[in-house]
């Protein structure tokens, strides 16, 4: 059935406390598991490592259980059948599920989608044809409903569901200002992207003077990724009817204690605002409708993406950390096999 004897797993060794380290995880070798009946077996070809991943390896109460100690890392995955006891499933067929840190993967078919190898590079189903881009697409036309010449403000910008998101504020006849952290993604960003305006968070001391610089008709929209103090400079700078659409809080997943902030929620009331926190798994029956659109307009040119690619199973943990410090530009994917 296969030419290789072992499977490779990284299973959750320790919950951290702060910023994961390589110490947290642990390579073990299992058999390569066959398949029973109402099961195929999937050779992993590549894994996404994203934000949330950080937050499954907290034992908290949360949307989703938490990866057990022992646990192969969750992650979705992009494979290919090798054997299967499934009727939908044939050994050939390209498939995408969350399937884990690991060479070779059990299914039982729930939540696994067939996809076509012809429609565009396989790794995309991770990314921009996939849960990052369906993220983009539902958060950011559903949640804040944008209107041509409103201004919609993106940070994290410049990773897998920024970047898309002030692309398709673009495309909706928007300006897009993006905060990212580096110059080279700012140039990306504004260069590559058509974004009308960036800034390196990094390098700028006051957000609020800066962003005020650069939506000096206020903003209309805010996508927000990352929380914390950015977030904190926004809300004074939005409009009557401002729509805030909250995706992530990457700047609040490693902290031992939360952070003190202001209180902006009176911002709402006088400013009338609509903010929302959504998963992207609420929008699933249309999720036929948002890649067949985010396809077009990769056909077209609209909508352009960016792969950070890491070779090796064996080098995942180092490009989750790497990705949840802000050091991959686009969507992170590893890749495992050909």
């Amino acid at each position: 059935m296969t030419n290789q004897e072992t499977n490779r797993q990284w299973v959750l060794a320790n919950r951290p406390d702060g910023w994961p380290t390589e110490a947290d995880f642990e390579l073990k070798e299992t058999p390569v598991p066959q398949p029973g009946e109402g099961e195929m077996l999937v050779r992993i070809l590549w894994v996404s490592v994203d934000p949330y991943m950080r937050g499954r390896m907290r034992d908290v109460k949360s949307y989703a259980p938490p990866v057990p100690l022992g646990g192969v890392m969750e992650a979705g995955t992009v494979g290919r059948v090798v054997a299967s006891n499934l009727s939908r499933f044939k050994e050939g067929d390209i498939v995408e599920g969350r399937l884990g840190w690991q060479d070779y993967a059990l299914s039982d078919g729930k939540g696994v989608r067939v996809i076509d190898p012809e429609l565009a590079p396989i790794s995309t189903a991770l990314g921009v044809l996939g849960m990052p881009g369906m993220t983009a697409y539902f958060g950011f036309l559903d949640i804040c409903d944008p209107k041509p010449g409103e201004t919609v403000v993106v940070s994290g910008a410049a990773g897998a569901v920024g970047s898309l998101v002030g692309q398709i504020a673009r495309i909706k006849g928007c300006r897009a200002v993006g905060i990212a952290g580096g110059e080279d993604k700012v140039a990306w960003l504004t260069s590559d992207l058509g974004f009308d305006a960036a800034f390196n968070y990094k390098t700028v001391p006051n957000y609020g003077a800066k962003l005020a610089e650069l939506c000096p008709d206020g903003i209309d929209s805010y996508f927000d990724n990352v929380g914390g103090e950015i977030t904190d400079a926004i809300f004074p700078l939005l409009n009557s009817h401002a729509r805030v659409s909250i995706c992530g809080q990457i700047s609040q997943y490693n902290l031992e204690k939360p952070e003190l902030g202001p209180r902006l929620l009176w911002h709402c009331i006088r400013q009338q605002l609509k903010i929302q926190g959504f998963l992207v798994f609420q929008y699933a029956d249309r999720f036929k409708e948002g890649l067949e659109q985010m396809a077009a307009w990769i056909r077209d040119g609209s909508l352009q993406y960016r792969e950070n690619v890491v070779e090796g199973l064996e080098n995942t943990p180092t490009a989750f950390i790497g990705m949840m410090r802000g050091e991959n530009i686009g969507k992170q994917v590893i890749h495992v096999a050909d």
